[in-house]
């Protein structure tokens, strides 16, 4: 079992069903205030954090048991949930999901046409659901594909001006949301938390390969 499957978001309604914050509530609303605990076996529980509370089912079942590794997935895979739910206000906003969001990102990052197989890599996609994304997005105009000059076989997408736009539009408020989500924690903290993160993505990602949505 994973550490947190069934965790329950404020209030006590379980992740899947949490009502999602794209009605315009502000990110840091939608997040439990409260440090976590530290990590490690026999270390103090906090009650403020909802993984503090399975681990000390856990520990009340299996005493003894080294919850240090569930502490610390339990804690990031609580925050990705939440950190989502934020993120997908001003998306929802602009009538995107975070998949969609995520294609035509990659269009406007890189500033170059793309095919559907890089499109499928730069987001870590499956290549059936790409194909299912553009053609929504070209359907609303965003996108527009095209066959390569010099293989017919081979299609290239680009942003549309109406794509361009809405991406320009978005990526104000996605920070701003991002922003509130981080203000509860000073600089020095974020400062040793973007690095650590970084070492285990590249170490998660060097053995199990990028995750594929």
């Amino acid at each position: 079992m994973r550490a947190t499957e069934g965790l329950p978001v404020d209030g006590g309604r379980p992740v899947e069903g949490a009502h999602r914050a794209d009605d315009g509530t502000p990110a840091d609303e939608a997040l439990p205030a409260g440090p976590g605990a530290p990590a490690g076996e026999g270390a103090p529980v906090s009650g403020q954090d909802t993984v503090a509370e399975v681990v000390r089912q856990w520990r009340a079942v299996y005493p003894g048991l080294d919850t240090g590794p569930m502490e610390i997935i339990g804690r990031i895979n609580r925050c990705a949930a939440l950190f989502q739910q934020a993120e997908d206000a001003p998306l929802g906003r602009a009538g995107l999901t975070r998949p969609e969001f995520d294609l035509l990102g990659a269009l406007r990052r890189t500033g170059r046409e793309l095919t559907p197989g890089e499109l499928a890599r730069e987001t870590f996609s499956s290549g059936a659901a790409v194909t299912k994304r553009l053609k929504q997005l070209s359907a609303r105009g965003l996108v527009e594909r095209r066959g390569d000059s010099r293989d017919r076989r081979v299609a290239r997408v680009r942003l549309t001006d109406a794509g361009q736009d809405t991406v320009d539009g978005v990526i104000p408020a996605q920070l701003a949301y991002e922003s509130a989500v981080l203000s509860g924690m000073d600089g020095p903290a974020l400062g040793e938390l973007a690095p650590l993160l970084a070492e285990l993505l590249g170490r998660l990602e060097g053995r199990l390969g990028p995750p594929r949505t």
